[in-house]
């Protein structure tokens, strides 16, 4: 166990503290609901001089990504955060990032997004960005938001890809629990090995964003693939690293009794503590189930679930996100991950808990009896 403290935090505290320890030179970020404490303590620290950066604080979240990008093609380690309105803001962004090969690290905070509106735990505003070529983990408590943020910088500037790392509103956001803080030695100790690169540079000039013909544009995507795919190998070391200096991993997958399980719930977040729960009281009751809590969203680590899942009679994928059309993001994405597995599971999927609708051991206990009575269907059904 390194050394350290333990402080009585919640999950954007956290996530504000993990930055500081990573001492990141450019943190361009705009307020909104429920990130802003991250916001309030970077500046507290800054204000007392235990952070050495340039805190920006443009007009918008649009703009938030813009100046992170030019900073972190320049070598700056770039911290940002925000939440809900404010991703989808970035979007068009979020693209460019991941194209220009800029390892910003940012943490979002999982709300609705509208309308209606609204401001409770809902993880489609980070979904909805699968798609942009950002790394994305999903914590479940305090604790593993402060140490994925931390081995997020390490991962991004590995592999020269933006990360994610996402939290739920409240239910992560703004709940207190004792969090261990390693000190600024581990932390440096950690990121030491990170790689940085200065695309732009003043002593050598060159330039990002001028229009290239087909085949060099499809062999950049190409190279995003290839560091997609290395990642994969960059965060199971990264945590096996950080679990040495501070004994705690969490893996790429988390399986929780799932060694003889007929059935395997599996979910993103804060969901997966509710889960845990459901998962020992249906252990009592003599049904032997499990959980796979998913910690890394992309890249998709499906060969790790294809282990995890495969020979498990069912499992249920519980989304607290909402895809019209489609359903539950997360059970289409394990049902394409396990197709054509000689023994894949019955896939089984509920939209839990979407809107931030309360989801209690009670509720999973049941969707556990229907999805065991029930046939698997390809659509997600509203639980």
């Amino acid at each position: 166990m390194s050394d350290g403290q333990t402080l009585l935090l919640n999950g954007n505290h956290a996530a504000a503290w993990a930055a500081r320890l990573a001492r990141p030179e450019v943190i361009p970020v705009y307020p909104i609901t429920p990130q802003t404490p991250i916001l309030e303590l970077i500046t507290e620290f800054q204000a007392r001089g235990e952070l050495h950066a340039q805190v920006l604080t443009p007009e918008s979240e649009h703009s938030v990504l813009a100046a992170c990008i030019p900073a972190s093609l320049a070598g700056a380690r770039v911290f940002t955060a925000t939440a809900s309105q404010g991703l989808l803001l970035m979007h068009e962004v979020l693209h460019y990032a991941s194209g220009a090969r800029a390892p910003i690290v940012m943490c979002n905070v999982n709300r609705t997004v509208a309308s209606p509106w609204a401001f409770w735990p809902d993880e489609t505003d980070s979904l909805a960005q699968r798609d942009t070529g950002w790394l994305q983990f999903y914590s479940e408590s305090p604790q593993e938001s402060l140490d994925t943020v931390l081995q997020a910088f390490r991962i991004a500037e590995t592999v020269q890809l933006p990360a994610m790392v996402s939290h739920d509103a409240f239910y992560v956001s703004h709940s207190l629990e004792p969090v261990h803080v390693p000190s600024q030695e581990t932390a440096d100790r950690y990121l030491a090995a990170c790689r940085r690169v200065r695309h732009l540079n003043t002593e050598a000039p060159s330039g990002w964003g001028n229009v290239v013909t087909p085949d060099m544009y499809n062999r950049h995507r190409q190279a995003v693939q290839e560091a997609m795919a290395r990642a994969l190998e960059v965060a199971q070391e990264a945590d096996r690293v950080w679990g040495e200096l501070t004994g705690r991993s969490y893996g790429l997958v988390e399986r929780y009794r799932c060694e003889d399980a007929r059935i395997v719930v599996v979910a993103l977040g804060s969901m997966c503590g509710t889960a845990r729960e459901a998962i020992d009281q249906l252990r009592a009751d003599g049904l032997a189930a499990g959980l796979l809590k998913l910690r890394l969203f992309r890249p998709l680590p499906q060969q790790a679930l294809r282990v995890a899942l495969a020979g498990v009679p069912d499992v249920l994928v519980l989304d607290r996100n909402h895809s019209p059309g489609l359903g539950g993001i997360l059970h289409q994405e394990v049902r394409a991950a396990l197709y054509g597995l000689p023994d894949a599971p019955r896939v089984h999927g509920v939209l839990a808990g979407v809107g931030g609708v309360d989801v209690q051991p009670r509720r999973i206990r049941e969707l556990v009896a229907a999805a065991l009575q029930g046939a698997a269907a390809p659509e997600s059904t509203w639980g």
